[in-house]
């Protein structure tokens, strides 16, 4: 057949690319939360469960970003993000909400920004009434900010990493930037870029996994992998386990009763 091929059209389609993580390894990455602490705690629930109940393995769990604003309990995402990465092997990534949140403390307007997409949801997660918000003006919230908002907070969001490269993968919140090596590239397009990156269609050196950008469904395009479900809007939240050359997905799903059920699939 791929004679028959090269004669007709001169040369070979090219081979479907095979990514991997190193052997031994095994990789729960987390896409967007955005607040949604009660699909967080079942999806880590689900994430346990798998990885006993699979072969043992040196097993990492990744945050790709925006665990922050626009869902109802963003303070209470980072406390149990927090927390789990005193148990087990955690590794944080930062997202643009992460960015906006810290710089609000020091910047009026990166704050009035901020607030203006997600962020008064991530402020009345700390214990501010909505009534009291409401009556305050951008610099009155952001002293609010820092008397309600824990230093230990701020620290743990300000450590969070840009990008992880694991095997012929790069985990990123955004995106890359397809003119620079992943080793080579800017903090604001890791955690800002869109179009120019997902416009992009040849392959780069690592197949990219990053949130950022909603699908209804994992986009794969095998160059990249987008796994950001939107769970503040659609009520699931995805994480791709990734061991050897295999991926699965698993997701924390809201039903229309409020009730939350684990989904899982094989991706290759």
């Amino acid at each position: 057949m791929l004679e028959t091929i090269r004669k007709l059209f001169g040369k070979a389609p090219p081979a479907r690319r095979i990514a991997r993580v190193p052997d031994g390894e095994r990789w729960y990455v987390i896409g967007d939360i955005h607040g949604c602490r009660d699909l967080l705690e079942e999806l880590k629930d689900a994430i346990e469960q798998d990885d006993a109940a699979a072969a043992p393995a040196d097993t990492t769990v990744v945050f790709l970003g925006d665990l922050v604003d626009r869902g109802p309990d963003s303070a209470g995402v980072i406390k149990l993000a927090r927390k789990w990465g005193k148990k087990r092997k955690v590794r944080y990534l930062a997202g643009n909400h992460e960015e906006m949140f810290l710089q609000g403390f020091d910047n009026d307007e990166i704050l009035r920004h901020f607030l203006k997409h997600g962020g008064r949801e991530t402020v009345l997660s700390y214990g501010l009434k909505r009534k009291e918000y409401n009556k305050l003006k951008v610099a009155e919230v952001q002293k609010v900010m820092r008397k309600i908002v824990p230093q230990e907070d701020r620290d743990f969001l300000a450590s969070f990493e840009e990008i992880i490269l694991v095997g012929d993968y790069a985990l990123v919140h955004a995106g890359v930037n397809p003119a620079f090596p992943v080793d080579a590239q800017q903090r604001k397009d890791m955690l800002w870029i869109r179009e120019r990156f997902l416009r992009h269609e040849e392959p780069l050196t690592h197949v990219i996994i990053h949130g950022h950008t909603i699908f209804e469904n994992v986009e794969d395009r095998e160059h990249r992998i987008g796994i950001d479900t939107g769970a503040f809007r659609t009520g699931r939240l995805t994480a791709m386990v990734l061991e050897g050359d295999r991926r699965r997905i698993i997701q924390a799903v809201a039903g229309e009763d409020g009730e939350i059920s684990i989904e899982k699939g094989m991706r290759r």
